[in-house]
């Protein structure tokens, strides 16, 4: 029954556990006796943050079920696909964000369907691993069955793929590297995916990469301690037409999920998917459809071979000829992780030397810069504002940089924080300088590197505050930092 008096609103909202008699309270009290709508108090508690739109538009439609789902707090609906719903949630134990994700109620009768929910849940509890998504609890409430994880603040591969195009091939090894650590993990313990694909792969706000959804997910019977729960051989179509194509007789999901993982690194490479995508089940059932794909050095040609090659080879048709383990895939892998970051790094300091060869005054500076950045990744971007003609100081303490800046006469005319190796932290530091009176007027440039792209996006821009992305170009970097140095003047 819907709420028809601010009274029953009130009561039902503490009989619900949303709020408590002393939110209401104290909200009544800062209203100050006036008299109020129903729809203005609710928008009050709105306005304060006490209750979310979600819940609201819930309470006023008389519903009674959907705000907890075992200890979790449903706050809104975050995303939804054909079998169920996802909320972002709160525990009211822990306070922490987490994530719900609800069998949709047209299969709560459906014994095989909440059967496969259920194994999906039970065997993420088994994966305990920084690139695997986090299960927490499994169950059934309300007649629907849930399983609350991990939440990632981010998007899917294939999302970033459509947003962004394709990716850049460091920033999609370092990737590569993550997704085959979760895999090794997995399969490790006898866990093969199954329904691997760009969708079922999650990167964060700070560039990790989380492996999800392993409903079809299998147990290798002599390898897995949990088999006799979780045998049976489902996968999806496509992993039965690659199979066919293959001449494997039997479930072959170790050397499938290699080859459903290249086709992952194959989209972020390329911006195209390696398969046509289709709904039509039949489409994707025809083994024939491997047959087209065209290789990642005709798609992109520009790619350096031993990237394509590496594609290649887990793409293989021939099951005999791909990378027979994931560990195998990964140690490759590790090895073009390291020659493309050291070739990066050549690059930002050759660039750095054409800017000073073609023009020792053009496109160079003469002052200082003090530089936030990791040990590691000091020497590299100290050489590179070097050569840009700077003095540079470094430091590895974002909260020490700044104090230094804010002493007079400042050591540098501006502060250059790198996301390289410090990620979020750089960032963090960065945005501080517009949120404090006192440092307001310090010039920064927040030098965003490819694995971290989507911080630039969270970066508090203003006069004194700018932000570059790789690949860094010299003469930007030099015209960035004499604009935002000069607003001081």
């Amino acid at each position: 029954m819907k709420p028809a008096t601010t009274d029953e609103f009130s009561q039902r909202v503490i009989e619900l556990g949303l709020l408590t008699p002393e939110q209401i309270s104290d909200t009544w009290a800062d209203l100050r006796g006036q008299e109020v709508s129903l729809d203005e108090l609710g928008s009050q508690f709105v306005r304060r943050e006490l209750l979310t739109r979600y819940q609201l538009d819930r309470v006023m439609r008389g519903e009674q079920r959907g705000f907890f789902y075992g200890r979790a707090k449903i706050l809104y609906q975050a995303g939804a696909g054909s079998f169920a719903r996802v909320f972002r949630a709160v525990n009211i134990d822990t306070g922490k964000v987490c994530a719900v994700k609800v069998l949709r109620t047209r299969f709560s009768d459906d014994a095989q369907k909440c059967k496969e929910f259920q194994k999906e849940g039970r065997i993420g509890r088994l994966l305990q691993f920084e690139h695997i998504v986090a299960i927490h609890d499994v169950g059934r409430q309300y007649g629907s069955s849930y399983i609350t994880m991990e939440f990632i603040e981010g998007e899917t591969l294939r999302e970033l793929v459509r947003r962004r195009g394709r990716l850049e091939v460091p920033r999609v090894l370092d990737l590569a590297a993550q997704l085959a650590s979760a895999l090794e993990y997995a399969h490790s313990l006898g866990i093969t995916h199954r329904d691997l694909k760009a969708s079922n792969v999650l990167i964060s706000s700070a560039g990790d990469a989380k492996v999800a959804d392993f409903g079809l997910a299998g147990i290798d019977e002599e390898q897995g301690k949990n088999a006799g729960e979780f045998s049976g051989k489902a996968r999806t179509v496509e992993y039965i037409a690659l199979e066919k194509l293959g001449g494997m007789k039997d479930d072959d999901a170790v050397r499938s999920d290699i080859y459903f993982f290249g086709t992952i690194l194959y989209v972020a490479l390329s911006g195209k998917p390696a398969l046509a995508e289709s709904r039509d089940r039949a489409e994707r059932s025809d083994p024939k459809r491997f047959l087209d794909v065209k290789s990642l050095r005709v798609v992109a040609p520009d790619i350096s071979h031993d990237v394509v090659e590496l594609i290649d080879k887990a793409m293989s048709i021939e099951p005999r000829d791909r990378f027979q383990t994931v560990s195998d895939m990964l140690r490759e892998i590790m090895q073009l992780v390291k020659k493309y970051s050291e070739e990066g790094y050549v690059r930002l300091i050759r660039k750095a030397e054409a800017v000073e060869t073609a023009s020792p005054t053009h496109g160079t500076s003469s002052g200082k810069v003090m530089l936030v950045e990791s040990d590691p990744e000091q020497k590299t971007f100290r050489e590179f504002f070097t050569k840009l003609g700077y003095q540079t100081l470094v430091t590895v303490d974002p909260q020490r940089a700044i104090v230094r800046m804010g002493t007079f006469p400042r050591p540098a005319e501006c502060l250059i924080f790198s996301t390289t190796g410090l990620g979020r932290t750089a960032l963090d530091a960065f945005n501080k300088l517009t949120t404090d009176p006192f440092l307001h007027d310090i010039p920064a440039v927040l030098l965003v590197d490819g694995r971290h792209l989507s911080l630039a996006n969270e970066a508090r821009l203003d006069a004194y505050r700018v932000v570059t992305c790789a690949p860094f170009e010299p003469k930007e970097i030099v015209a960035l930092i004499q604009k935002i140095a000069s607003s001081r003047s």
